[in-house]
């Protein structure tokens, strides 16, 4: 049996302390980015403007449809009127995934000090994604489209996964959930052709969202140096069948139904479209580099994250 010297042991100390004072000073910096950058959305936006006539909801470019031919037979309303459900959609999804991340952020703290400042950045964490889902609410019920909850299975599937995440597991999927979205959202608060509210939500999701990708990524930068081996595995697979499940659950084919198109031939289309397997791939192309770059995407996980679309 191999035992460790004094030295060897002394040195395992010195590095276990480093790690932790560089965990509590990203978290005092974000703290402090926190003080300064948070909004109210309910004070920020104007809530009560009519929406303008011929401005989108999303981007046309990052509606799934988009380049198809069904979308090349679609008149101009038509289009206008899919970018306002799949922008709900979109919105349903990341209540979704904030709230499975909210879960997953409280077994994260469950049993550390409350009062380092790692702890106090998750709860200030916390509550940014209480406000971004109510934030998400209110744009829905303001656009006046159905709520679009995910199918059954991937809710069920929801319950499972923030039950059995290991610690890496779960910042892999929360930078999953936050960075494809953080792209789609940094092209749209600019665009001047997509409706203000929409924008004023993105602008404010996307300031507050970089606090959180910076967490996830710093602490899942440490989890799969520290984290014992299995648990390192787990992750890879995990985190690859999770990324299959979101990318079919980016888009919610009722959204096709309730603009009056064929859902059968739409759902089609969009998984044969060349532009929106690019635009999905950018949109994570990031994250998949950080992931590889710390070793995430080997083996198995690789093969599932490549099944998914989100890796070329």
């Amino acid at each position: 049996m191999t035992t460790l010297t004094d030295a060897e042991a002394v040195d395992g100390l010195r590095d276990a302390l480093g790690a932790l004072r560089d965990r509590e000073q990203v978290a005092e910096r974000l703290l402090a980015a926190s003080a300064r950058h948070s909004f109210d959305p309910d004070r920020e936006l104007d809530w009560d403007a009519p929406f303008e006539d011929g401005k989108w909801f999303w981007p046309p470019e990052l509606v799934s449809l988009y380049g198809t031919p069904l979308w090349k037979r679609m008149g101009e309303e038509q289009r206008l009127l899919l970018s306002r459900h799949e922008a709900a959609a979109l919105g349903s999804l990341g209540i979704w995934f904030e709230l499975i991340l909210m879960q997953l952020l409280v077994r994260h703290v469950y049993d550390k000090a409350a009062t380092s400042a790692h702890v106090r950045y998750a709860l200030t964490e916390i509550e940014d994604e209480c406000r971004h889902s109510k934030m998400f609410a209110r744009l829905i019920e303001r656009g006046g489209t159905p709520w679009y909850p995910v199918s059954r299975a991937h809710q069920n599937l929801g319950r499972v996964f923030k039950t059995v995440s290991t610690t890496p597991g779960s910042f892999t999927a929360t930078l999953l959930g936050e960075e494809v979205l953080d792209w789609m959202q940094r092209l749209t608060f600019p665009d001047e052709r997509v409706q203000p509210l929409v924008r004023g939500v993105t602008r404010i999701h996307v300031v507050e969202e970089a606090r959180h990708v910076r967490y996830a990524r710093e602490e899942l930068r440490r989890q799969m140096v520290t984290a014992p081996r299995w648990s390192q595995e787990f992750t890879r697979v995990t985190s690859g069948e999770f990324a299959r499940l979101f990318s079919v659950a980016f888009v919610n084919p009722e959204v096709y139904t309730n603009v009056g198109l064929d859902r059968a031939e739409a759902v089609a289309q969009v998984r044969a479209s060349g532009h929106r397997r690019e635009v999905m791939q950018s949109g994570a192309k990031r994250l998949t580099d950080f992931l590889d770059e710390i070793g995430v995407l080997r083996g198995v996980g690789r093969r599932l994250w490549k099944a998914s679309g989100l890796l070329a």
